[in-house]
């Protein structure tokens, strides 16, 4: 950490320098980002999740270009070329690019067309003709003529001459960044076919002759013409118009209208068509691709973090479902902790049904576990399951759900699930995740690698490091603030916890099952390589629950529980009158609790803490079912309201479950009767919904919805605010994007099972 870096992240971010440094003190020291975000207040001055991650990020970025710096410094002193004036240059450089660009010309490179020509000496040529004075560049080219040195004729002499001066042009480090500039606001992306390739990229046709401002274009059709080109389906250019820019470039380096300025004309057409245009666009190509990359990882993230805080139906009796139809239903019962008690199979189901029989069976486990809900996947019959299972009287209510078993196969394939259930198959594996899914979504889903979990767009296309870091943060970020029961949580949930390690929350499981729960958080120092500074990080995010001391269940760290037992003591009560008392609470003075470690941000937090000690952040769980006797596309009519469930939010609208085993899409026009520029400003994954089927292809396996209190309204300009692209052939805007979970769907990144 430098002071120049803490600058520079305060002014990017307006916060104050002391803030910066302090965040970056406490990361340098091992600190997570939830334990500074929550526990460390009074030093960041509440500094939130988000800046904390900017922060730490950022700091990295400026460190890997100081690295860089350094390296380039060294090369230049090698080589005996760095001047005061050079490394003043180097040293002031703010980015990657613009460093590059001064190393330029000085970087060791492979042989060039410049390089030969100098090397036949005819620099000195090139410096004259560059001037741009009054000369005759043929009669001075004459005296270059050296047939030995490979300069037969004056023609080749000026070749040469003009070969160095396009490099010369090409590595002036003023105008590559001001070309740099224009292709990122000019610049558009042409896309079209490859060669006979029509037929069989007819999954990428709305890009067979398309084009589109790069500064504009989305992210999920800068993805989606990048994975068409890797495909060999598509080709693609990054330019903008070669006329108007070679003319930018002229008026910089063409001074006059003489032969010498001839001569430099062309060697700056030479210049942009040979090596600038190439190397801008090299830039402005990847440049669009982080740019697309960061919003993709952006939406994916925010996606997983609703999914992951889905509301838990909590510790009840469950009986899960895998639905099947040639294999029959796999059923698990599972105890309010989630542990497996029995599995089964029924076959409701054509072409094995045997409906009477499953009924039977059903009844008698639900009577046999006192199972409370039923969750069934929302696979293949799924909602024939559903509806066989709300047709059954069990004699008194008993919740029916349908749950997600997006990524359930992946589990049950796991060596988590293995390690769990070595004795079970993949079916029983799979139905208990359904079912656990339904209790705590939050302690199941971190069992998946999220990119399994199918709520993104284009995730596999992205920066993989970058994504897996922005989910690990995402996941870690959930986890702390639901928090984690200690006695009852996977190694899995563990590992998230701040300052837990897999392998430490593998200790915690051993000790554990070896000695039976823990009593308290202070038990959890006794557990091998469980440090001070560990435990400091990770005991406020684990809870508990029966603990002597009834703090153990909160959120309030142990490093504030003296505070705590003060306001107590002063008060004359004990904590639990604290906890139950709201008129108690409101007597306690926070200013009287200020020291040096704890001010009113964390008092604060921990008078919130004793109000609703351990509470989850989590919404409270609400019963769902689709429209009865909607089972499959062919049951849709336009027109029809239907109730849904948001299954992904993408850059270009939203997926929703209507129960027919196809997810239908809201095109961002069509989800309010306002303007949207963000999906995510309107909605989120897992969210209960009202949708209108506008319109429903067989033929393409697509079902369009709309949000809009007139659905059938004509859109007009709606679609063109959204998508500034054309298609070069017709000149009018497109707005088909993606068409649900089908295979012949350039976008199926953002498929939802």
């Amino acid at each position: 950490m430098t002071e120049k870096h803490v600058t520079k992240i305060a002014q990017e971010l307006q916060l104050t320098e002391k803030q910066v440094r302090a965040v970056l003190l406490l990361l340098g020291e091992g600190a997570t980002v939830p334990f500074i975000a929550r526990y460390r207040k009074e030093a960041t001055g509440g500094i939130d999740e988000v800046n904390v991650i900017f922060i730490r990020d950022r700091a990295e970025q400026l460190g890997t270009l100081d690295k860089r710096r350094e390296a380039v410094l060294k090369s230049l002193e090698e080589q005996g070329k760095l001047t005061d004036e050079l490394k003043k240059k180097v040293l002031s450089a703010e980015t990657l690019a613009v460093l590059e660009d001064i190393y330029l010309p000085y970087r060791p490179k492979r042989r060039t067309r410049g390089m030969a020509a100098r090397e036949r000496g005819l620099e000195p040529l090139a410096a004259k003709i560059f001037g741009q004075g009054d000369i005759d560049p043929e009669a001075e080219a004459s005296a270059f003529v050296d047939p030995e040195k490979g300069v037969e004729k004056i023609n080749d002499a000026l070749a040469g001459a003009r070969d160095i001066i396009a490099e010369w042009i090409n590595e002036d480090a003023g105008v590559r960044d001001a070309l740099r500039e224009l292709f990122a606001k000019k610049a558009a992306i042409h896309s079209k076919v490859a060669k006979n390739k029509e037929e069989e990229g007819a999954k990428y046709r709305d890009y067979f002759d398309w084009e589109e401002p790069v500064a504009k274009a989305p992210s999920h059709r800068v993805l989606a013409i990048r994975r068409g080109t890797a495909e060999g389906f598509l080709i693609f250019r990054v330019l903008p118009d070669e006329e108007k820019t070679v003319a930018i470039l002229e008026r910089h380096f063409v001074r006059g209208d003489n032969p010498a300025s001839q001569e430099v004309r062309l060697a700056v057409k030479d210049s942009y068509k040979r090596l600038l245009s190439l190397s801008m666009e090299t830039e402005t190509r990847l440049e669009s691709k982080n740019r697309a990359d960061g919003e993709a990882i952006r939406v994916f993230a925010q996606n997983i973090r609703n999914l992951l805080l889905t509301s838990p139906l909590g510790q009840k009796r469950v009986l899960a479902i895998d639905p099947g139809l040639r294999t029959g239903c796999k059923i698990v019962c599972l105890d309010p902790q989630g542990k497996l008690l029995h599995n089964d199979t029924i076959f409701p189901l054509k072409p094995r049904s045997h409906m009477k029989k499953s009924e039977e069976t059903l009844k008698k486990l639900v009577e046999s576990f006192g199972i409370e809900a039923i969750a069934i996947g929302n696979g293949t019959g799924g909602r024939e399951t559903e509806e066989f299972c709300r047709g059954i009287d069990f004699g008194r209510k008993v919740a029916v759900v349908m749950v997600s078993e997006s990524g359930a196969s992946v589990y049950s394939a796991s060596e988590v699930a293995r390690e769990e259930f070595p004795d079970y198959d993949l079916t029983v594996r799979g139905a208990v995740s359904i079912g656990r899914r339904l209790m705590d979504p939050l302690s199941e889903l971190v069992k998946i690698d999220p990119k399994a979990i199918g709520v993104g767009q284009y995730q596999h296309d992205v920066d993989q490091k970058a994504l897996k870091k922005s989910l690990d943060d995402v996941v870690a970020s959930c986890v702390n603030a639901v928090g984690v029961e200690v006695n009852t949580a996977s190694k899995q949930l563990l590992s998230y916890v701040s300052g837990l390690s897999e392998k430490l929350a593998g200790n915690i499981i051993s000790c554990r099952d070896e000695k039976g729960a823990f009593s308290s958080r202070a038990e959890l120092m006794k557990v091998p390589g469980m440090g001070a500074k560990t435990f400091e990080q990770a005991a406020g995010f684990l809870r508990i629950r029966g603990a002597e001391n009834l703090l153990d269940a909160s959120a309030v760290h142990p490093e504030s529980y003296p505070v705590v037992e003060a306001m107590a003591g002063d008060l004359g009560c004990n904590i639990s009158d604290l906890m139950t008392s709201p008129d108690l609470r409101k007597k306690i003075i926070l200013e009287n609790y200020v020291n040096d470690t704890t001010g009113i941000p964390t008092l604060t937090d921990i008078i919130s803490e004793l109000a609703k000690p351990g509470r989850d952040p989590r919404e409270q769980f609400e019963l769902f079912a689709f429209t009865e006797g909607v089972n499959k596309m062919a049951d849709l009519e336009v027109g029809m309201k239907l109730p849904g469930i948001v299954t992904n939010v993408t850059a270009f609208g939203a997926f929703v479950d209507i129960g027919v085993h196809q997810d239908g899409l809201v095109h961002i026009s069509a989800l309010a009767d306002r303007f949207v520029r963000n999906p995510h400003d309107i909605l989120k994954v897992n969210q209960r919904v009202e949708v209108t089927v506008i319109d429903v292809d067989m033929k393409r396996n697509r079902i369009s919805l709309s949000m809009r209190s007139n659905p059938m309204e004509p859109r007009g300009r709606r679609d063109k605010d959204t998508t500034p692209g054309k298609k070069k052939s017709g000149g009018r805007s497109v707005r088909r994007e993606a068409g649900g979970k089908t295979s012949g769907n350039p976008f199926s990144g953002a498929q939802t099972h």
